[in-house]
Parts: C-alpha cells; structure tokens; sequence
C-alpha cells in the first residue's frame, strides 16, 4: 500500500525529499531508476510517472536543473541496463526452465515473446513498457545478444526515454490543470504504459483459443 502511495502521489513525495534531503535528491532518483532497471526484481517501481515528477518539480521548485537531471538519470538507465544484461547473461538460457519466487514467470515470457517479434529493438520500445522495461536488458542477456548492438539499443531507447518524460513534466507539469489533476495523470500515463501488453496478452490468448 505505501508503494501503491508513493507511485500516485509521486509528485508530493518528490517535493519531501526536495526539502528534506535537498540536492541529495539527485541521488535518491539515480539509484531508484537505477534499481528499477537494473534489478530483474524491482520492476514495480515508478519510472515513467518518477520522471514526469521529477521534470514538473524541476520546473515549479527550480531546486533541480533540468539538464542535470536529464543527463544523470540518463546514465542511470544506462547503467541499470548494462547490469541487468550482464545478469541475464552470466544466469544464461537456463533462466526460463527456473522457477524462482524473485522473477515474475509471466513477464520474462511475455518479454521474450516480444524479443521474437521486435528484435534488438524491444531494448527502445521496453523503455515505456513497465516490467518490460525491467525484463528486456535481462532476456538480451540471457539469450545472448551481441553488446555492441545491445549498448546502441540501450542508449538510444535510454535517452528517448529520460529525455521525453522529463521534458514533458517540465513543459507541462506546472500547468493549473495538470497540477490540480497530477493523481489522475499518473493513473493515465500507467494505463497508457501497460497497455501495448494487456493488447498483447489478450492476442495471445484469443491464438490459443483459435
């Protein structure tokens, strides 16, 4: 509950650790998108709605540049990346016959599935996909994709990614009505996140049927 908290009211827990922490903060978002890309078992966390924030309260507080934010978090997402493919690949293919509590089954094989599909360039199109996100730089690693086309995928779809929510919340996230409705934003950019993968799922579904 205090996740599901902190996810929809992101914008005012951001603005504690502004004021508590100051430029800490800075920090506190590195490691957070960090570990949300990094860790194969940490895929819950907010980032698409932590960067909006983070590029909203950059715009209103002026305690964060929006340029330092953007290139630190940045290297954040490259970083997370890079671990996750590196775990992937050490734990190898053997990873889809495991059966771990720590790695959510249904989402490794919806990752792959779209591995198949998309190639190299799920690293992109991951990045706005939660747990894909998460998911993706591990089953490269795992199935052992070349890194030289992993790393341009993964700067590429780093800098898409970091760039495009930032700069959003920093064009419009001081607007009236945006402020005065932050909760119910959040609550469209997860809707608008998760879909491309409840659509998927749904089509796996009516094919196995058929």
């Amino acid at each position: 509950m205090e996740l599901f908290d902190f996810i929809l009211h992101v914008d005012e827990h951001l603005l504690e650790f502004i004021t508590q922490y100051g430029l800490w903060v800075y920090a506190i978002l590195f490691l957070i998108i960090f570990v949300e890309t990094g860790l194969v078992v940490m895929p819950f966390l907010p980032g698409d709605s932590l960067l909006f924030a983070a590029g909203a309260l950059a715009a209103s507080t002026g305690a964060m540049n929006p340029v330092v934010l953007v290139i630190l978090l940045f290297v954040a997402a490259v970083l997370g990346d890079t671990l996750n493919y590196h775990i992937g690949k050490f734990i190898g293919p053997r990873v889809f016959e495991m059966e771990s509590r720590l790695i959510n089954r249904q989402h490794l094989d919806y990752t792959q599935k779209f591995f198949e599909k998309h190639g190299g360039k799920t690293i992109i199109f991951a990045r706005f996909v939660p747990f894909a996100r998460t998911f993706a730089p591990f089953v490269a690693g795992a199935g052992h994709m070349n890194y030289k086309f992993f790393l341009t995928y993964n700067l590429i779809g780093a800098i898409c990614w970091v760039g495009s929510f930032v700069t959003l919340g920093y064009l419009f996230g001081n607007m009236p009505i945006v402020k005065d409705n932050f909760t119910y934003l959040i609550f469209g950019i997860i809707i608008i996140s998760v879909l491309p993968g409840i659509v998927g799922f749904i089509r796996q579904r009516l094919k196995k049927r058929g």
